[in-house]
């Protein structure tokens, strides 16, 4: 499949689409394809018709698996290009004045929860636990949670729950999701795409300025906020990837320092 086919974007009326098309590799992410994602998000936020954007993927079990780890292993240009793209597009997300919809209908783990977490409404396909989950591997695969891994769980779940997630790393359904109200909408899978259209052409109708300004307004309220928790998790993953070993005084003395920069 040609590089390009990776990522699918389409405008259709007021909506956007942004497809990730890579079901033979579980939907990861190489750096091509978030160049491309990042790019379709200022294309669909620039576009003068385009209301709502939506997110969704192709095939049935994976959402998307995350980065695609086979480019990066190795390759500490490739780690830094990743990261630096990954953060991209969930601050970009995250600040863009149009609501962003994600079409989930399987498996979601790492940068695909990511893209879940920064999305402004979540569509789900009910299904049990092993066909739908979201996961964050990070800690437990020696990778460093950066992009946003912190900072959205904790935004979109509270303290507790992003500490839950990130430590222990297990698998969370849709029940569970279900407790805490994070789906916005959950539809059988035979109808998920056809119900989240629907969604989408009704809250497109709404007041252009109502429908930018709600989302607008709150991320204002949160942008130095927003911008300092990404900074903080690159600032981190800098010494946290040092071949220097550090002893727990100077670990001590560094996360004190931070506490004074980004308090």
């Amino acid at each position: 499949m040609n590089d390009q086919d990776l990522i699918l974007y389409e405008a259709k009326g007021r909506i956007a689409t942004i497809t990730i098309n890579r079901p033979d590799k579980a939907n990861a992410c190489n750096i091509s394809m978030l160049k491309m994602i990042h790019e379709n998000l200022i294309r669909a936020d620039q576009d003068e018709k385009v209301k709502c954007l939506i997110i969704k993927s192709t095939g049935q079990r994976f959402f998307s698996a995350g980065y695609d780890l086979k480019e990066i292993q190795g390759s500490p240009e490739n780690v830094l290009q990743i990261t630096e793209w990954g953060r991209k597009i969930n601050q970009t997300m995250i600040l863009m004045k149009k609501p962003i919809l994600t079409q989930v209908q399987g498996i979601a783990v790492g940068f695909g929860v990511m893209v879940i977490l920064a999305s402004d409404l979540k569509i789900f396909a009910n299904r049990s636990k092993e066909e739908l989950y979201l996961r964050l591997p990070e800690i437990a695969i020696s990778a460093f949670p950066q992009t946003g891994a912190t900072l959205l769980p904790l935004l979109a779940f509270g303290l507790n729950c992003a500490k839950n997630l990130l430590y222990t790393t297990d698998k969370v359904g849709i029940e569970e999701l279900k407790n805490i109200n994070f789906p916005t909408r959950i539809f059988p899978l035979d109808q998920l795409e056809s119900e989240t259209l629907s969604f989408v052409k009704q809250l497109s109708k709404y007041q252009t300025e109502f429908l930018f300004f709600i989302k607008s307004m709150l991320t204002i309220m949160n942008k130095a906020y927003i911008k300092s928790c990404f900074d903080l998790e690159d600032e981190c993953a800098k010494i946290a990837y040092s071949t220097e070993k550090k002893s727990m005084k100077e670990l001590d003395d560094l996360i004190q320092d931070m506490y004074k920069k980004f308090s």
